[in-house]
């Protein structure tokens, strides 16, 4: 019963963000309307991440556990370098870079056991991990730099702050092709999201950086 109701609240969570990352994406960024829509983007993820941690563990499922603390992540480092303008990194921002860290580290060594028997889904676990080992690398990198005080977080900021919630984004979408397209191999429609719309994020951080004004806050 409580399993039950725990997957009903993650799948209308799941819709709630599907609609409005969509949304947030077609709305001038750091307009009102961006900010509203990101605002429930990021409560619906936290719901998201709330019903799949208990979801997962009632389930005994490392792959779902994984996944789970890996798309909260994105969207929480997003709210937090939306949030935090001067970019001093907090405890929490450190923490957080710590567990995506350790948490790309948990997919290449889960991804290495179900290689070993013959599971598929290991290609996954692969390229997750791989990104989340990149994330955690940029993000951090970032912090330290603005707890050096040797950069401005400016356009950095921006960056980052988009990096993380169009992954975000593609997590959100990702699920809902997986849920709903059956497809052999099992990890493509896993993957598929990730290769269409990171060349996005590429053309977005390079706009950002060539000078074109995207105001972010939250």
């Amino acid at each position: 019963m409580i399993g039950q109701s725990l997957l009903v609240l993650h799948i209308a969570a799941g819709s709630i963000a599907l609609l409005t990352a969509i949304l947030a994406l077609a709305t001038a960024k750091g307009g009102a309307n961006h900010v509203r829509v990101g605002r429930v983007y990021a409560i619906s993820m936290t719901v998201i991440f709330l019903t799949a941690v208990p979801l997962a563990m009632l389930g005994t499922d490392i792959f779902l556990l994984l996944i789970a603390v890996f798309s909260f992540y994105l969207v929480f480092a997003g709210w937090r370098f939306a949030r935090n303008r001067r970019g001093h990194p907090r405890p929490v921002d450190w923490a957080a870079v710590g567990i995506m860290g350790l948490t790309g580290l948990g997919m290449w060594g889960y991804g290495a056991v179900l290689g070993t028997q013959g599971d598929s889904q290991w290609v996954t676990m692969v390229v997750f991990g791989t990104l989340a080992g990149a994330l955690a690398l940029a993000d951090g990198q970032f912090y330290r730099l603005m707890a050096g005080g040797r950069s401005r977080a400016g356009k950095m900021r921006i960056q980052r702050h988009l990096s993380n919630m169009l992954a975000g984004t593609i997590a959100t979408v990702t699920a809902v092709l997986v849920v709903n397209v059956d497809f052999n191999p099992v990890w493509v429609p896993w993957i598929l999201p990730t290769v269409v719309m990171t060349p996005l994020i590429t053309w977005w951080n390079i706009r950002i950086a060539k000078g074109s004004r995207v105001p972010v806050r939250i």
